[in-house]
């Protein structure tokens, strides 16, 4: 009989459109890159199996589309959730600022212990980089969430940044994390339906 424990939890990745949530996934997931995939239309879904500290965890990964015509949409994805990835892209301020909006905006909800992580991502751009790291740390360690710095193109920091909020998750006893509401899926279903109305291109 194997010692190892089973558990899961719910992942929401948010942020402005083209900042690589969705280039992230796949090479945290797949293991490769590509650099014009379509865009996420209301949200995606795919679930990725881990090892972290001898424990199975099962993450149901919610890749959440960025265009601001879906931001409505978006608690219906969040709620529930236990990790929240807010990502913005290094070359971009105004990614950074939307970022701040959408930490802000599930900081607010009633999701006791959600672990929030921000994601710089497009390091590999670092001679376009208009977001320092000393000021997204700066706000991170102010706001007490976690931050890391990733490249989805060479898959630097990918891997340590999903089972670094993993670990986090961990530490906190299952009795006092976020419960998921029976209904939800199901919820969630209807919504991904309706707004699957047009096709755009570029990593979301």
């Amino acid at each position: 009989m194997s010692d190892i424990e089973e558990d899961e939890c719910k992942v929401v990745l948010l942020g402005d459109t083209g900042v690589g949530k969705s280039c992230l996934v796949l090479q945290f997931c797949y293991g490769k890159f590509e650099d014009n995939i379509d865009s996420t239309i209301g949200a995606s879904y795919i679930t990725k199996q881990i090892n972290v500290s001898n424990q199975i965890l099962k993450l149901q990964i919610w890749d959440t589309a960025g265009q601001e015509r879906y931001q409505s949409l978006a608690p219906m994805y969040y709620r529930g959730s236990e990790i929240a990835i807010v990502i913005f892209d290094i070359t971009s301020q105004d990614s950074f600022i939307k970022a701040k909006q959408w930490i802000l905006e599930v900081a607010g909800k009633e999701m006791p212990n959600l672990i929030i992580g921000m994601v710089g991502n497009k390091i590999d751009l670092e001679k376009e980089r208009v977001v320092s790291s000393d000021m997204a740390e700066e706000y991170c360690s102010l706001n007490k969430i976690h931050y890391f710095e990733t490249s989805a193109k060479t898959a630097e920091n990918v891997q340590e940044m999903f089972f670094g909020l993993a670990l986090e998750l961990l530490k906190i006893p299952k009795s006092k994390r976020t419960k998921k509401k029976e209904n939800e899926n199901d919820d969630i279903n209807q919504i991904m339906i309706e707004s699957q109305n047009h096709n755009n291109t570029g990593c979301c």
